[in-house]
């Protein structure tokens, strides 16, 4: 097919650097709008169209497990506060980004993180009461939702999973042991959190396949032939070029076979009225970085020829901060290990069931339960001092704010090969709003294949180590009262005195729901502490490098995401995020990339895209 092209056209209408989630979104809809609009996406990695890895969801967790063409590792500088660990990051590295590879988790922010994001950060434009009419116009949820807060008319599915015993326990646990917090048909409704209940997915109920941004607002018009869109897969952005600090071009190389400076010839493509970059929280910066934008002692650390001073450039790297706790789970218990850790022939056999009806286990994620946890006040004394000042000042008038999310997920995650064959389910927490910041920089100047100066800054600050020290004992009280729970998988948790009460087991049976909490000492808790520092990893969830605030307090682009200081130029992806959302970020990159459209279509005089 002509779109998907092999070499570059050399003049178009608007190029997209960078083909994510949110460039996907935002590319389909502007396609949509006007089909004599030249569009080109230029995508550092391959197609995925129709692929079974991509489109049958539990493919997921192999595909992360074992990293390939679709992955770039970015590897972090060693870190104190990480037991001298250097932690692996992965991005998506394909058409739609992460909505192409991820865990499938539909999980939505908080309405006030957008209040915060107009009000505190000052983008007009940018609050609950602007987002989240588009993310209705974006969905399609399959199930019973509130019409004031779900669509039911857009390109992306979400709906449950079937029932599972691990959910069901999980609910029925927390229900009679956590009487404080109830249970809700909703967990995901914006304006509240802090009750149980059962977890969507970007699946479609009726197909079975992942609801990704590229099969719903690409791949479907460049097939129709009725766009003017073009990708260019496998083509890497070196850097954007300028006449007069306008953006006219974008210089871009090679990332198929050997990647290197010195065999790989760049091409230019031009655009006449409009370049974005949606490179992600990793590429976005770099991309601007290597083409003059950033902080000056970056630039000339790397001989780059300034154009535009502006130090915000790649600081303000914000995730979460994940913890799968793994517990050993009865014969009766429905998990997916089956799939995630089975051979070939066994996983075929779910493969073949989902080809035929779109169902069974192929067609699940594994996190059918959970819930936003708030702390109460016995909970911040847990917590601890450290965390206070950020409750006081961040949660405290923000009942809608999770401090974590804990749920269920229906495997062992880990790799590690001391693991037994058997059914396992995790205890699985992440921080909603970590108070530690990171940075992520070029190192090695126009060389788009570098790798990348990164410091993430997963628990710099205590107050992060007292949350997830709290989120493992309530994740432990939840799952040890479940009836399919028949011990801990001792390596994947604390290492606790040989007397502490709070000494884990290979085998055990529930405990009844009047149990006794665990009690920890305080040398039980620098065990957790030390835990957590050696294993907490990433949750996929980087944002927040080329962040929308006033260029006066770090910002690098403003409210209708242009670059300061030169025209023409845009971001549009969750790099520009100004504070972090206390979810998982693909929702958030479906607002970025409805509204981004609507921006552009705005600016640049296009009918037909509506904003809500």
């Amino acid at each position: 097919m002509k779109h998907y092209a092999t070499s570059a056209d050399e003049h178009f209408d608007i190029i997209f650097a960078g083909g994510g989630a949110a460039a996907c979104v935002t590319a389909g809809r502007l396609a949509q709008a006007d089909p004599n609009l030249k569009i080109l996406i230029l995508e550092t990695g391959p197609l995925t169209k129709d692929l079974p890895r991509h489109v049958q969801p539990a493919r997921y967790f192999h595909n992360l497990m074992n990293p390939g063409e679709t992955f770039t590792l970015h590897r972090a500088k060693p870190s104190l506060a990480l037991a001298g660990r250097e932690v692996v990051v992965p991005s998506a590295r394909c058409l739609g980004g992460g909505s192409s590879v991820n865990f499938a988790m539909y999980t939505r922010a908080a309405a006030s993180d957008y209040d915060d994001w107009e009000k505190v950060h000052e983008n007009p434009g940018w609050g609950s009461k602007h987002l989240i009419p588009l993310l209705k116009k974006a969905e399609t949820f399959q199930a019973n939702g509130d019409p004031e807060i779900h669509g039911n008319t857009g390109p992306i599915k979400a709906s449950y999973g079937p029932d599972t015993n691990v959910a069901s326990q999980f609910l029925e646990v927390a229900g009679k042991y956590d009487k404080e917090r109830k249970s809700t048909n909703d967990a995901n409704g914006f304006f509240t959190c802090n009750a149980y209940g059962r977890w969507p997915r970007y699946i479609d109920a009726i197909t079975g396949r992942r609801s990704d941004t590229p099969h719903n607002y690409i791949y479907k018009h460049i097939d129709s032939g009725l766009t003017g869109l073009t990708i260019r897969e496998q083509r890497r952005v070196v850097r954007v070029i300028f006449q007069n600090f306008r953006a006219v071009g974008v210089e871009h190389v090679t990332d198929a076979g050997r990647r290197d400076v010195q065999t790989s010839e760049p091409s230019v493509s031009y655009a006449s009225r409009l370049i974005v970059i949606s490179a992600g929280a990793f590429g976005s910066p770099a991309i601007l970085e290597r083409s003059g934008i950033g902080g000056a002692d970056v630039l000339k650390r790397n001989k780059i020829e300034p154009i535009v001073d502006l130090p915000g450039v790649g600081e303000h790297y914000m995730d979460h901060n994940l913890i799968f706790s793994p517990y050993l789970a009865s014969d009766d218990a429905d998990t997916m290990d089956a799939i995630f850790r089975g051979n070939k022939a066994s996983i075929e056999k779910f493969a073949s069931r989902w080809a035929r009806d779109g169902q069974g286990p192929m067609a699940q994620n594994g996190i059918d339960a959970g819930i936003k946890l708030r702390p109460n006040s016995k909970d911040l004394d847990e917590i601890g001092p450290e965390f206070k000042a950020t409750w006081k000042n961040y949660f405290e008038h923000a009942p809608d704010k999770p401090v974590v999310w804990l749920g269920t997920f229906s495997a062992y995650s880990g790799n590690n090969p001391a693991a037994p064959w058997g059914k396992y389910f995790s205890a699985t927490y992440f921080t909603g709003y970590p108070v530690s910041r990171g940075r992520v920089h070029i190192s090695m100047g126009l060389n788009p294949y570098g790798k990348l100066d990164f410091e993430p800054g997963y628990l710099n600050h205590p107050a992060d180590l007292g949350v997830l020290r709290w989120a493992y004992k309530k994740g432990r009280e939840l799952a040890r009262r479940m009836d399919i729970y028949r011990g801990e998988f001792v390596l994947g948790h604390p290492s606790f005195p040989k007397d502490s009460n709070a000494t884990t087991k290979d085998f055990a049976q529930p405990v009844e729901i009047s149990t006794p909490d665990i009690a920890y000492t305080a040398e039980d808790d620098q065990a957790i502490d030390e835990y957590h520092r050696k294993t907490v990893e990433t949750t996929w969830h980087s944002i927040g490098t080329c962040a929308m605030k006033p260029r006066e307090k770090g910002g690098v682009v403003d409210p209708r995401l242009n670059v300061y200081g030169v025209q023409n130029l845009k971001v549009a992806d969750c790099s520009v995020a100004p504070a972090n959302v206390g979810a998982n970020t693909y929702n958030t990159a479906l607002a970025i990339g409805e509204k981004a459209a609507v921006i552009i279509a705005e600016d640049l005089g296009i009918q037909g895209i509506s904003p809500k």
